[in-house]
This record gives structure tokens, sequence and C-alpha cells, in this order.
């Protein structure tokens, strides 16, 4: 499970890509946000972005996120550390199954790009995609 806070640019890019990395494995993928912007698209700008990297996104509903949703998930990854305090606050027996999606690259955050410029999303794909290809060697 992937957080971030409006579940329409970063948690469902490293959705998308961690799909697209694992394959067909047997692994459900989720996302949603903090502060969702329920039932809107993924940005169009991380789309684009996405798709300039060879990944076609199928389309994106936004979802709130829920205690339920955290009780379910093995691994909840956030892009920032105030979102695992907020999840603690929402599930605190979710707490230790929470990391930061940067983990392995220093305890890394990932900005928020929403309403900025392309190279915005553009660092925002590229720090994603160095996560995940660390936390795939920890997945397998």
């Amino acid at each position: 499970m992937f957080v971030c806070v409006g579940n329409i640019c970063r948690s469902p890019t490293a959705e998308v890509l961690l799909k697209h990395k694992l394959g067909d494995v047997g692994k459900t993928v989720h996302s949603a946000g903090l502060g969702a912007l329920v039932d809107k698209d993924l940005e169009p700008t991380a789309r684009e972005v996405l798709l300039e990297n060879g990944i076609e996104a199928e389309i994106h509903l936004a979802r709130q996120l829920t205690a339920e949703m955290l009780a379910q998930a093995d691994l909840i990854l956030t892009m920032e550390k105030k979102h695992i305090s907020r999840i603690g606050e929402i599930a605190p027996q979710a707490r230790g199954k929470c990391f930061l999606l940067g983990k392995w690259l220093d305890e890394k955050e990932i900005p928020d790009p929403y309403r900025q410029q392309k190279p915005a999303f553009e660092h925002v794909y590229q720090l994603i995609d160095q996560s995940l290809n660390e936390w795939v060697k920890h997945l397998a």
C-alpha cells in the first residue's frame, strides 16, 4: 500500500511503477491518500512522465485511506515522515508495518509535485523509481 496526500501524483505513480517492476507475481499493490481527491484520475503530468518512461497507467480513481485498508496491508510505504505519523493516528496497530518509500535511500522523503511544473514530476518519478529498485530487492 502506497500512501501520499491526494492519491493523484506520488502514490499512484509508485503503484503503477511497482506493478510494472514486479510483473504478474501474485502480489496486490494499492494506493490511497490521507486527504484524497476522491475519484480523481492520475494527475496529467504524472501520467505523461510515466508514458515518457514507457509505462502506460490504467484509469486511476483516487481513494481515501481508511483504517480497514491499513489493517489489510502487509506493507505500507509513505512519501513523507509526517504521513507515517498520521497513519499512526488513524490505525496505531499499522505503525509497525509502515515505512518511508525512500527508506533504503537514507530515509529520503519524496516531495509533492502537485501544481508544480513538469521538472518536479520528473524528479519525483526518479526518486520513486530509485526507491522501488531498492524495495524490490526486499520484496522478492
